[in-house]
């Protein structure tokens, strides 16, 4: 498989995977401080909290790198907006979906279950900034600029603007004081 030229894909593989691992590690700590707090109810909530911020926040990556497939399409700027506001419009249908149904649940903590969804939400801003600040992204991404034979005659800018004095009978401007 070749690489994706979009300089984001990278960056959006290696956060979806840090915070896998770091989403795993998460849930084992809810868990157990849920099961300290609340027993088993607690156990539950801060997994089904710990699951539930992971998963609505990896929506949206995967929902970029989806579009970034689409990258030199003529409608690339196009499918990129309809996936990623797509993903976002899922993410609030199940949010209302899962509320609706976790509400009043006798297994959920609701403690737990909040304070669970606030350490994900937490832990993957955390991730997001550790692995873009280790990452190496270009300040200019994405872009090819055109090339130019500098013995080209039909060069635009000619002798000028590859920083050469200019030749013949028009004498060189000055700049005005």
């Amino acid at each position: 498989m070749s690489p994706s030229p979009v300089s984001s894909t990278p960056i959006l593989r290696r956060t979806l995977i840090v915070g896998g691992i770091a989403a795993i590690l998460l849930a084992i700590v809810a868990a157990v401080i849920g099961g300290l707090v609340a027993g088993a109810n607690g156990m539950w909530s801060g997994l089904a909290g710990v699951l539930l911020a992971v998963v609505f926040l990896a929506i949206t990556g995967i929902s970029i790198l989806v579009a970034n497939r689409w990258y030199g399409d003529p409608l690339y700027v196009q499918f990129f907006f309809a996936i990623v506001l797509g993903g976002w419009l899922l993410k609030l249908a199940l949010f209302v979906v899962i509320m609706l149904v976790l509400r009043g649940q006798p297994w959920i903590s609701p403690l737990v279950f909040f304070l669970s969804i606030v350490a994900g939400v937490v832990m993957s801003l955390v991730v997001d900034v550790v692995v873009l600040m280790k990452m190496r992204l270009p300040h200019v991404s994405d872009i090819s600029l055109p090339t130019s034979d500098p013995e080209d005659e039909s060069d635009p800018q000619g002798a000028a603007g590859r920083g050469e004095q200019p030749t013949g009978d028009t004498p060189p401007t000055s700049p005005d004081p």
